[in-house]
């Protein structure tokens, strides 16, 4: 018993390294060889090479560059997800114009992406080693399906008709990680514009997130945003929190507030799930509607517990529907949901909760 125990724990995650940058694909490999758990089975310097060893080698995971000859990343990737889908975890560099390629990555299947720094990229990577490896071997257990078409513009013929909403007292507070970009346009994109206030906590970095929310509003019949210092919480609207800020809600007066933070990580993370919810939690209390989607770790289980705690709707996505069944999974198995969905189903879910009480009036 003991020996296919161990037999079991040495199969390793099979990574194919694929950047136009030699001392990129020593770099990556030197980093992710140091894990006993992942086997670097081959570098590629552009795509035709790499699409050729994907059939040979038959990798788990493949970290992609963005810009490279002959075909970029994005282009290969749409290939990839569309004819062979398998776990891709994006190379960018941290600038405007990765942030834009590396959303549109996310959009495309890309399980998660890893970002590079734009100076001191030797040191700047090593440092984190531990994060790099983390995220290749979660991808290898990602959830990863055929590319299907998307709409680029809003059509609202295929938005839901709006809910009447008797309060605006109701907050929508949602946290999401790995696979959280295309979960988070699924559920945002069914919203009607009289929706109640939402507040998002995103694993994602700065630069990122503006990038994010300013494509998630060009797609949405709410407005949506990145989250502003002391900025009021209306309907219709969505907050994204700022990378590198905790995003809390808080009461003022007779309204809701944002406030950010750059106090330090809660649950490894800064924003976090965890501090949003809490705070979610101490200025709506059972006016909340809480939701967790898919993502890696457990940040925002505690936290959604209390929620639910304080008499809150509390809703988890399914692990089918999920890229990571890692945050539904802590959260569900800590009893803080209250109904695990498929994600196809979650908007609908969040309506109804939030129109479900009539006895509210209209606060302005």
């Amino acid at each position: 018993m003991n020996f296919f125990k161990q037999e079991k724990n040495l199969k390793q995650t099979k990574v194919l390294i694929v950047d136009d940058s030699a001392l990129m694909r020593e770099l990556l490999q030197a980093l992710l060889s140091r894990d006993p758990g992942i086997h670097v089975v081959g570098t590629a310097a552009d795509p035709f090479q790499a699409r050729q060893m994907i059939k040979q080698l038959l990798p788990d995971v493949i970290t992609l560059d963005i810009e490279m000859p002959k075909m970029d990343g994005l282009s290969f990737l749409e290939k990839i997800m569309t004819l062979r889908p398998m776990p891709v975890v994006m190379v960018s560099s941290l600038t405007q114009a990765g942030a834009e390629a590396t959303i549109t990555a996310l959009e495309l299947g890309a399980v998660d992406f890893f970002p590079k720094p734009k100076l001191g990229m030797q040191k700047g990577i090593e440092k984190r080693a531990d994060e790099l490896i983390s995220k290749v071997k979660s991808a290898a257990g990602a959830r990863v399906k055929a590319l299907q078409k998307k709409a680029s513009v809003l059509d609202k013929s295929n938005l839901p008709p709006p809910v009447s909403f008797s309060t605006t007292e109701k907050i929508i507070a949602i946290g999401a990680s790995t696979g959280g970009v295309e979960a988070l346009r699924e559920i945002i994109c069914r919203l009607p514009a009289n929706s109640p206030a939402v507040l998002v906590t995103q694993h994602m970095p700065e630069k990122f997130t503006q990038t994010f929310a300013e494509r998630l509003n060009k797609v949405s019949a709410v407005s949506v945003s990145e989250a502003r210092q002391d900025e009021r919480v209306l309907p219709g609207h969505v907050y994204i929190a700022p990378g590198n800020k905790h995003l809390k809600l808080k009461r003022s007066g007779a309204n809701y507030i944002c406030q950010l933070s750059d106090t330090p990580p809660v649950s490894g993370h800064r924003p976090s799930v965890d501090v949003l919810f809490s705070s979610t939690r101490d200025a709506a209390g059972k006016n909340a509607v809480g939701v967790i989607l898919t993502g890696m770790g457990k940040d925002g289980a505690s936290g959604l517990l209390e929620l639910r705690q304080a008499g809150a709707k509390t809703f988890g996505q399914d692990e089918s529907s999920s890229v990571v069944y890692g945050m539904p999974k802590a959260a569900f198995e800590m009893g803080a949901v209250e109904q695990q969905l498929p994600l196809h189903l979650i908007a609908e879910a969040i309506l109804n909760a939030c129109g479900s009480e009539q006895d509210r009036h209209i606060r302005v």
